[in-house]
């Protein structure tokens, strides 16, 4: 793997096993602080032109109406990390931010990130990136190491503060003593498996708390019905793949994420229906 592509910042074996183990590892130093900074400054940016905030659908696959995103989605120096757990050719199925405003109501209830994605296998690594500091206080990401042998029952909370955008959350009581809080700076990562069960609180700060989430499976994962992005390698999936954006929300690249969204909001939805259909889901066990 490492003679077809060099990754200079591939993870020790030590973090390889335990991904493996635990479903997560974290903290990885991806980005200097430097780069996070103009990576946050390029959000403020682009913000400003848009009321102040990035619509939903915007937030949706971002790297498709933004070239410097585009750019992070395929940074070495997160792209060899994933690869270290995923091998050598990679897909992006989604990326998106994650915004927790100051002193806001919004939480991540716990849940497993792959639940309604329609996967043909669960061979995957999300790349958490913290543009902002990521701690208890501000409602960083917690995860429950060990939890992505197997997936689990979801139900719908229908609590608008829950962010997830699905509602959802898993049906057994999780332990909070259990729990392993993802501290990051900015610039830092995390790496956790779709079905490792994680969560989050409400950003008690001062500071908004903003993460950039990159979604990638291994290229041989199929999500039938949506596109995806071919990161590094051979697109094994046969999935219709997207393009770079021509320019900032370029027409052209806006009417195509526009026909993407709609796409995999369809799978996401079926793949909720189907669940929660086969799923009498209600807080009973442990996981």
């Amino acid at each position: 793997m490492t003679d077809a592509h060099p990754m200079p910042h591939a993870l020790s074996a030590e973090a390889v096993a335990q991904f493996a183990r635990d479903g997560v590892v974290a903290p990885i130093n991806a980005l200097p602080p430097a780069d996070a900074r103009q990576l946050l400054a390029d959000f403020e940016r682009i913000e400003e032109t848009r009321h102040g905030r990035l619509s939903g659908l915007v937030r949706i696959k971002p790297h498709l109406l933004l070239p410097f995103l585009w750019d992070v989605v395929h940074d070495p120096r997160i792209v060899d990390a994933v690869a270290s757990v995923l091998g050598p050719d990679i897909l992006c199925i989604g990326c998106s931010s994650i915004d927790k405003p100051a002193a806001s109501d919004g939480y991540v209830a716990w849940h497993q990130d792959a639940t309604f994605w329609g996967l043909s296998a669960t061979d995957g690594a999300t790349a958490w990136l913290a543009l902002t500091p990521s701690t208890p206080a501000s409602g960083c990401m917690a995860v429950v190491p060990g939890t992505h042998t197997r997936q689990l029952s979801h139900f719908d909370t229908q609590d608008p503060q829950n962010m997830l955008g699905a509602r959802e959350e898993v049906a057994v009581t999780v332990d909070p003593a259990q729990a392993r809080p993802l501290i990051l700076n900015p610039g830092q990562m995390s790496l956790h498996h779709p079905l490792v069960l994680h969560g989050s609180g409400r950003n008690t700060t001062a500071q908004r708390r903003l993460g950039f989430v990159i979604r990638y499976v291994a290229a041989s994962v199929r999500q039938e019905g949506a596109t995806a992005t071919l990161v590094r390698g051979r697109n094994l999936s046969g999935m219709a793949l997207e393009r770079a954006p021509e320019g900032e929300m370029h027409p052209d690249a806006l009417a195509r994420h526009s026909d993407i969204v709609r796409r995999a909001g369809r799978v996401i939805k079926n793949g909720k229906l189907a669940h929660l259909a086969a799923s009498s889901a209600k807080p009973v066990d442990q996981p």
